[in-house]
């Protein structure tokens, strides 16, 4: 059973870290080739764990990151659909529209004029959510410790994949002062599918580490952020982002195309759900 555990969790990590190239790399032909190769896994086989880990063949997944990503760029920015078709690879605007129109039966033109246009099934939305103006602070870059996990954010173990991130850090003697708690969403979920969405769950420390099974380490972007703060139950953080990325345009930012985060500031087995805090960190230009 060890050495089962010990191999998948191998697996899981390699494969990882080809879904950071692709992501880091949409504007680029993407080499197979090469992707099996920065897996250290030989083009026969990886393939097919690829498919395995992640439920998808790489080809299917690459056109989904495209896809997705020019999504957000059509509904967070005002860049040009040539100028997003060309980040994500696309030769012409032309192809871009094309494959947008499979995924979603709607042009990039039209959808970026219609913006009540939902290209996945409507999220539950509440007119119930008051934040207060953000701050505007500047972050020096972070590293963190990280378990990637995949499915609904409003399903998928939160607490379990902590919980694993501290056994780590006791095991390794990295405790000190300053660890926070954060999660990183890959993928949004106007439209990615459910069980298709990435979130990574994750310890900021302060000590040299190296990955190990299923821990990752990845850094986090520092620069200029949105710092918005939330008190209530996390099942509303759907309608908190809704809210956020409505106030974003109307107040003048510009998006950073970083991965924002969470951050939580109380222990959600200790606090009741009415005084959950969370500070929700938009990167801007």
């Amino acid at each position: 059973m060890e050495r089962k555990t010990s191999t998948k969790e191998d697996y899981a990590k390699r494969i990882n870290i080809v879904i950071e190239y692709i992501g880091n790399h949409l504007n680029n032909e993407m080499d197979l080739k090469e992707l099996a190769e920065i897996s250290n896994f030989s083009e026969y086989h990886f393939h097919r764990i690829f498919k395995a880990i992640i439920g998808e063949s790489i080809g299917a997944f690459v056109v989904r990151m495209r896809v997705e990503t020019a999504a957000r760029l059509l509904r967070y920015t005002t860049l040009s659909v040539q100028d997003i078709a060309y980040s994500v690879g696309y030769g012409a605007p032309s192809s871009l529209t094309k494959v947008f129109r499979q995924f979603y039966n709607i042009s990039p033109t039209d959808y970026r004029n219609n913006k009540s246009y939902r290209i996945m099934k409507p999220l539950q939305t509440s007119s119930d959510i008051k934040l207060k103006d953000p701050k505007v602070v500047e972050l020096e870059p972070k590293k963190a410790i990280y378990v990637r996990l995949q499915g609904n954010y409003q399903t998928i173990d939160y607490g379990g994949a902590f919980n694993k991130l501290w056994s780590f850090v006791k095991e390794n003697k990295l405790f000190t002062a300053g660890i926070e708690h954060l999660t990183m969403g890959h993928d949004d979920p106007h439209v990615t599918d459910s069980d298709k969405l990435i979130t990574d769950v994750c310890l900021v420390i302060h000590k040299d580490v190296s990955p190990k099974g299923e821990i990752g380490v990845r850094d986090v972007a520092g620069g200029k952020f949105l710092v918005f703060t939330y008190v209530g139950p996390y099942d509303n953080l759907f309608n908190v982002f809704d809210t956020i990325y409505r106030w974003i345009p109307e107040n003048g930012y510009e998006l950073r195309m970083e991965q924002g985060f969470e951050k939580y500031l109380n222990h959600p087995g200790k606090t009741t759900p009415d005084k959950l805090k969370t500070e929700i960190y938009i990167p801007i230009i």
